[in-house]
C-alpha cells in the first residue's frame, strides 16, 4: 500500500492523489520515488487507459519540503541547508516527469490548489491540466537562495518559452489559474466541486479512443517539444 498517496483503479481510469495534506503534499526523495513507482505500475497495467493525479486538501503539491530550513535566519546558511537536504529532489523529479510524459495512456493533472516548485514541474509533464480558480503556481527557489535548475527548469522553459520562463524562475512570479489559462498552460478551469467530475469525464472520453493512435500521437508531440527524450 502507498504511504504518501491514495491509489484507486476503476478501469479504464486510475486515480492517484497526494495524501499529505498536513504538509501541503510537499516533496522529499521518498515521496517522489513512491510516485515514480506508482506511475511505473500504471505503465505496466494494460487496463489503464487514463491516469488522473490530484492532491488532497488545498494543495496539489507544494514542492520540496523546506521545513528543514525552519529557524535558519541567515540566507546563505538557509541556502546551504536547503541544498544539502533536498538537493537531490530536482533530479528525481526530472526522472518522474519523464516517466509520466512517456506513458502511453492519457494523463490528466487535476490541480486542486497550490502547485509550487517541483509540484508545478510535475504538473507540466501531463497531457492535460484542469485547475480550480483558486489554484496558484510559482517557483520560489531563487528567493530561497537556491537555483531552480536541471530537468524541472528545462521543462518549465520548454512549456513557457524563454521569456516567460525567466519571469517565472528569476522573478519567482506567482501565477493564477486564469493567467495560465490565457497563456495556454492549462486546459480549463472548473470549480472545486466539479474538478474530479470534469477530470473523470475527460478521461472517460479519451479512454474510448484507439490506444495505439493515442500513444503514437503523444510520442510525436513530445518529440516536437522536447526531442526524443525529455531529459
Amino acid at each position: 500500500m502507498p504511504k504518501y498517496f491514495t491509489f484507486e483503479k476503476s478501469a479504464p481510469i486510475t486515480t492517484i492523489a497526494f495524501n499529505r495534506p498536513e504538509r501541503r503534499n510537499c516533496l522529499d526523495d521518498r515521496v517522489v520515488l513512491e510516485l515514480e513507482r506508482l506511475v511505473l505500475d500504471v505503465r505496466d497495467d494494460k487496463e489503464t487507459r487514463a491516469l488522473i493525479v490530484t492532491g488532497s486538501g488545498n494543495s496539489f503539491c507544494a514542492g520540496a519540503d523546506v521545513s528543514v530550513t525552519k529557524g535558519v535566519e541567515d540566507p546563505r546558511e538557509r541556502a546551504r541547508v536547503t541544498k544539502e537536504r533536498i538537493g537531490g529532489v530536482p533530479r528525481l523529479i526530472g526522472r518522474l516527469v519523464e516517466a509520466i510524459a512517456h506513458l502511453d495512456c492519457i494523463t490528466i493533472a487535476a490541480i486542486n490548489g497550490y502547485a509550487i516548485g517541483g509540484g508545478w514541474s510535475i504538473a507540466l509533464g501531463f497531457d492535460f491540466c484542469i485547475a480550480v480558480p483558486e489554484a496558484e503556481f510559482w517557483v520560489p527557489e531563487v528567493d530561497m537562495g537556491v537555483p531552480y535548475r536541471g530537468a524541472p527548469a528545462q521543462l518549465l522553459a520548454a512549456r513557457m518559452g524563454p521569456w516567460r520562463a525567466r519571469e517565472a524562475i528569476l522573478e519567482c512570479r506567482r501565477y493564477t489559474a486564469k493567467e495560465l489559462l490565457a497563456m495556454g498552460l492549462i486546459n480549463r478551469i472548473v470549480s472545486r466541486e466539479e474538478l474530479m467530475t470534469a477530470a473523470n469525464a475527460l478521461a472517460q472520453s479519451l479512454a474510448k479512443k484507439p490506444p495505439a493512435a493515442i500513444a503514437s500521437s503523444k510520442r510525436d508531440i513530445n518529440a516536437f517539444f522536447f526531442g526524443p527524450r525529455l531529459f
